[in-house]
């Protein structure tokens, strides 16, 4: 382990005069709860919840050929994403195996802004910067020039409404446009982790504290309340979404982990010309004929919590492995994501357990997600 010192986000005063549980978060001193993690999960699923999230990495690509680096150097189409408008992506090595998972955002014709995990995006900056070479682009380092709030749930449009006179209702699933909010020049994208409607703010760390204090003020009338890190994990969980570390790592190729359809061949005159994309065009042929394991859900029978590690087990045979597991607040069970061998992925797949401390604990075989809200 290295000995520097955790960084801070320009929100942190303001966590601990609320009585955080700071936990360290890839090199990040990050909120963990502020009361009750149940309270703070639920609160996000019925009403919403307000989370720092300013650990993830920023990286800015600019130029001519901005469109032209991003297309080869990450698995997806960045051409056909209008400016305003954002994609779920990922970049890989040579061999395929996941480097990351990222959201970009294309903010103007030649700008677009790539948002990294905050384990990755030291790896993330290295390799745009890398595959950046005989491109007219440049790649900028700009995880000092954001803090980033997310304000999530079914009542985070009322609030943010509240505060801004951006055009929320016209604002689709994954776009993002420049605005004011509380008084502050903000990124406004409606992207999220939970699951649920929401929005992600990105701001000058500057401006961090007062946005929060806007924000906390204008929730308060509907139970808005500060979330850590901690729910944001179940809450993802349940809606069926990856965490890198977890369910992607370099191991895993886009088509082992069932996420194939992120990786387009066609984007270039060149099938092949990204970086990745010979070892991919070989990935998605072998998911095709007989992947060998699947991303499923698992809900327990009883009430022990199956962590990530954990042997899945059929038959007395090892038949996959738990990649996430907590309990679950809205099922009220625990319950786990596991890649598991074909024959026992199917939703309903009986004798299927999690080998917990040597005890064989039923499983219940599900489809992803856990948890789909209501539209």
């Amino acid at each position: 382990m290295s000995n520097t010192p955790p960084r801070h986000t320009a929100l942190d005063p303001l966590h601990r005069s609320l009585g955080a549980t700071m936990t360290d978060f890839a090199g990040w001193d990050m909120p963990l709860r502020y009361a009750s993690e149940r309270d703070e999960h639920n609160a996000v699923r019925t009403r919403a919840g307000l989370f720092d999230l300013s650990h993830m990495g920023e990286i800015t690509v600019t130029g001519p050929q901005a469109v032209d680096l991003l297309n080869f150097a990450l698995v997806g189409n960045i051409g056909s994403v209008g400016t305003g408008r954002a994609r779920y992506t990922m970049i890989c090595q040579a061999d395929g195996g996941i480097l990351d998972d990222l959201i970009v955002y294309r903010l103007g014709d030649q700008e677009y802004m790539v948002v990294a995990n905050a384990g990755n995006a030291q790896v993330v900056l290295d390799a745009l910067t890398e595959r950046a070479a005989g491109f007219d682009a440049g790649v900028r380092d700009d995880r000092e020039a954001y803090a980033l709030l997310a304000v999530q749930g079914p009542e985070s449009p009322g609030i943010l409404k509240s505060v801004t006179d951006a055009d929320l209702d016209g604002l689709k699933y994954y776009a993002g446009l420049p605005g004011t909010v509380a008084g502050v020049p903000a990124l406004i994208a409606r992207t999220g982790y939970t699951g649920e409607d929401g929005f992600e703010l990105f701001v000058a760390p500057e401006h961090a504290e007062q946005l929060w204090r806007a924000l906390t003020e204008a929730g308060e009338s509907v139970g808005l309340v500060p979330c850590g890190l901690s729910c944001r994990d179940t809450l993802r969980l349940e809606a069926g979404m990856p965490l890198y570390g977890h369910e992607l790592t370099t191991a895993l190729t886009p088509f082992d982990a069932g996420l194939g359809r992120v990786v387009k061949f066609d984007k270039t005159t060149h099938a092949d010309d990204f970086v990745g994309g010979e070892a991919l065009r070989a990935a998605a042929e072998r998911a095709e004929a007989a992947p060998p394991r699947k991303l499923v859900g698992l809900i327990a029978e009883g009430r022990r919590v199956p962590r990530a590690g954990m042997s899945v087990v059929a038959g007395g045979e090892v038949v996959g492995e738990v990649t996430s597991g907590a309990p679950s607040p809205t099922l009220g069970k625990p319950i786990a994501m596991a890649y598991v061998e074909v024959a026992h992925a199917a939703p309903g797949t009986a004798g299927v357990g999690v080998d917990i401390r040597g005890t064989h604990e039923p499983y219940e075989v599900v489809a992803l997600p856990f948890y789909k809200r209501q539209k």
